[in-house]
């Protein structure tokens, strides 16, 4: 590996924010989700959560909507509810649920820069009511036009870049966050797929 590789690897992991991840249930379109990982690894976002208990698991992910995203974030995919909320709440301290409830909370009033999972639903639906009890509390994108809500990717891009803004300005990207064996693992994996030509 170059130089120039190996040092765009290490100040790209020295981004990596640990404490913040999306959730995204039962999402149909293979392209949202992809959408959604080219996001997560614009802000330092490392891995996201795919769970599928409505809608049958995805194999494949819309490459041009991803531009390959998906080979440097880590997807957990799950169609076992439970098992992926064990997962998220061992390494999450709260679950934000965007729903358009009447005490939802105004994005911007939310404090990002606590350790935190975001959950994004179907694109007909919304979460489904398991996922809503299971929450910590809610979020709404303000809107004043018509139409009440916005395409999935486009709604994730809005709350994770407002939670990039929050931690930016609190100093979560001044100093590496992913622990010594994340980071060396992550290297690793990172460097045979460069080395494959990825």
């Amino acid at each position: 590996m170059s130089p120039e590789r190996s040092e765009k690897l290490n100040a790209v992991l020295d981004k990596r924010q640990p404490d913040l991840t999306v959730i995204l249930e039962n999402v149909f379109d293979p392209h949202n989700v992809s959408a959604v990982m080219r996001t997560c690894d614009c802000v330092g976002i490392q891995e996201i959560f795919v769970l599928n208990t409505k809608i049958a698991r995805h194999k494949n992910w819309g490459f041009k909507s991803s531009r390959s995203a998906s080979k440097w974030v880590t997807v957990h995919q799950f169609e076992d509810f439970d098992a992926c909320m064990q997962m998220v709440r061992s390494r999450y301290s709260k679950i934000i649920t965007a729903h358009l409830a009447d005490d939802a909370t105004d994005l911007y009033s939310i404090d990002f820069t606590p350790s935190m999972a975001v959950v994004f639903g179907n694109e007909q639906h919304g979460c489904t009511p398991e996922m809503i009890a299971a929450s910590d509390g809610h979020l709404r994108i303000p809107q004043v036009g018509i139409i009440q809500s916005l395409n999935i990717s486009v709604a994730c891009a809005v709350t994770i870049y407002e939670a990039f803004r929050q931690k930016r300005d609190a100093g979560h990207y001044n100093q590496a966050k992913l622990t010594l064996e994340q980071r060396h693992l992550l290297e690793l994996e990172w460097k045979m797929k460069y080395e494959r030509g990825a």
